[in-house]
């Protein structure tokens, strides 16, 4: 099982990579933001709870999305392996990610983290945000959620980097230019 942490800051382009990973590698994608939106859509009292903390810019709690995600993987028979895009987001949600891979027997084999500085992430922000409709991206959730990446989830890469599993890919050019970056680290990842 080839199981990948697709890694880097808001607007980075995990969410247009991980396509391709998904389809070039035949992993599982699992996006925490595609949970945490679809929980938000669900009305339940979960989804109203996330609805509230995503507007305000800030994270849903280790505990909320480390169910999602543990529900997720044990749920998912037949998977050839999971690129996880957006989690772990904090030191926490990775050691769980760790003790739940653990018990199927299948680490982390790479963290694919890509690159790139607020001058190209914020304007790549407030595009998506304009070409999708997502309430969410606005310039002052943009900034509290930069500010979040770096306080909590940037130590992430620390957690993986003594394993030998990091690796740094520029996320500034074309998408192709990127895709072609990742699929080269994956392929001698694999």
């Amino acid at each position: 099982m080839f199981n990948i942490i697709l890694f880097g800051p808001p607007g980075a382009g995990k969410g247009t990579q991980a396509k391709y990973i998904v389809e070039d590698f035949k992993l599982t994608h699992l996006s925490t933001g595609d949970l945490l939106r679809a929980a938000r859509k669900s009305g339940s009292e979960l989804g109203n709870r996330v609805a509230a903390i995503m507007d305000a810019g800030q994270l849903v709690s280790d505990e909320i999305v480390n169910e999602l995600v543990e529900e997720r993987i044990l749920n998912a028979e037949g998977a050839d392996g999971f690129i996880f895009d957006g989690y772990p987001r904090t030191v926490a949600q990775a050691q769980t990610l760790d003790a739940v891979l653990a018990k199927v027997g299948h680490p982390i084999k790479a963290v694919v983290f890509l690159q790139a500085g607020d001058d190209v992430l914020v304007p790549r922000i407030l595009k998506r945000a304009q070409d999708s409709g997502r309430a969410d991206d606005n310039e002052e959730t943009i900034k509290a959620r930069l500010n979040e990446y770096r306080n909590k989830t940037l130590p992430v890469s620390q957690h993986y980097d003594p394993q030998g599993t990091v690796y740094e890919i520029d996320g500034v050019g074309t998408i192709d230019e990127v895709r072609d970056r990742v699929s080269r680290i994956l392929q001698s990842a694999r």
